[in-house]
């Protein structure tokens, strides 16, 4: 008995995302053997985001370095990660006090990295801050403080840890960036400044520092939904686990932190030198950006238009 011509194309889409699913897993799998040993430096590891990233890196097998603005949440990411795992298998994260905020003592900061363990094999640079408002509200001093963290702070950063990968002639930076450092979008002038600016930076260094044998890779993110990771509450999650792999890369808008944290463990692994991880939407508006960018103004700024009308009727 034949298959019905109108139930081949589901078919076909459901044996192809069964394939993929196993593709991503087996190479899940894989990436957690390939990063033991290595140094990791995570900067913001106290964000979401930094200790999902912090709890895959930590399973393989890496050498920590976990740094953060608060000493507080260093500790307690420290204990949770150490609580319940194997000490053969793991090793002790060490911490250090990073605020790019206050750019004065990042000279010591930098010192105190490289005596961890003598060397960095993967700097993953994941500070972010956010600003979302009219440009005539923003205060120089707050565009400063944005470009110290967003900018200044990691190119500094990097520019220190560099002298120790060109020494073994290896090495590898990661830049976690957002999607705005390619598309800019109104409101948030500072913000997608900062995030062009870094985006540039890296991808400099990247022509650079070939030679040394060391690689830069970026991600651009969409904006990260921690909201989606929990799930909301009066939804039931699917019990086939990969139905509930294909419902959430089709219901499930922007990045959660777990699935943010495994690709930069991949990029790590597969030294990738640029990552978009978007939804179609956003695919399409770089697109349209490049190919049309009259149209695509006319229709950001009728966006902006359309709000300020909506402001005025409420």
């Amino acid at each position: 008995m034949g298959i019905p011509s109108f139930m081949v194309l589901p078919l076909l889409i459901v044996v192809f995302a069964g394939v993929y699913y196993v593709y991503n897993e087996v190479m899940r799998f894989m990436s957690k053997s390939m990063v033991r040993n290595k140094v990791v430096v995570i900067t913001d590891a106290v964000s979401g985001m930094g200790s999902e990233c912090a709890r895959l890196f930590h399973e393989g097998g890496a050498r920590l370095v976990l740094c953060g603005p608060s000493w507080d949440k260093l500790e307690s990411l420290h204990d949770s990660l150490c609580s319940g795992s194997d000490p053969s298998k793991t090793f002790t994260p060490k911490l250090v006090l990073l605020d790019f905020s206050d750019m004065e003592n990042i000279s010591d900061v930098i010192t105190e990295i490289g005596e961890c363990y003598g060397c960095v094999d993967a700097l993953i640079c994941n500070s972010s801050m956010k600003v979302k408002a009219p440009v005539q509200n923003l205060s120089l001093e707050m565009d400063k403080t944005v470009m110290d963290v967003n900018y200044f702070g990691p190119i500094t950063l990097a520019k220190g840890i560099l002298p120790l990968m060109i020494t073994r002639r290896t090495g590898q930076f990661v830049l976690v960036n957002s999607i705005q450092g390619k598309l800019a979008l109104p409101f948030r002038t500072c913000y997608a400044a900062s995030k062009h600016a870094v985006q540039a930076f890296f991808d400099c260094l990247r022509a650079e520092v070939e030679e040394y044998g060391i690689s830069v890779s970026t991600i651009s993110h969409t904006f990260i939904n921690a909201g989606a990771e929990n799930g909301a509450p009066s939804q039931t999650p699917p019990t086939n686990r990969l139905w509930a792999y294909i419902s959430g890369k089709l219901n499930t808008h922007g990045v959660t932190p777990s699935s943010l944290a495994h690709e930069i463990v991949r990029t790590v692994n597969r030294q990738n030198r640029e990552v978009l991880l978007a939804h179609p939407v956003p695919w399409v508006a770089l697109y349209i950006r490049s190919l049309l960018p009259s149209f695509f103004f006319a229709v950001v700024a009728a966006g902006v238009k359309d709000g300020a009308m909506a402001e005025q009727l409420k």
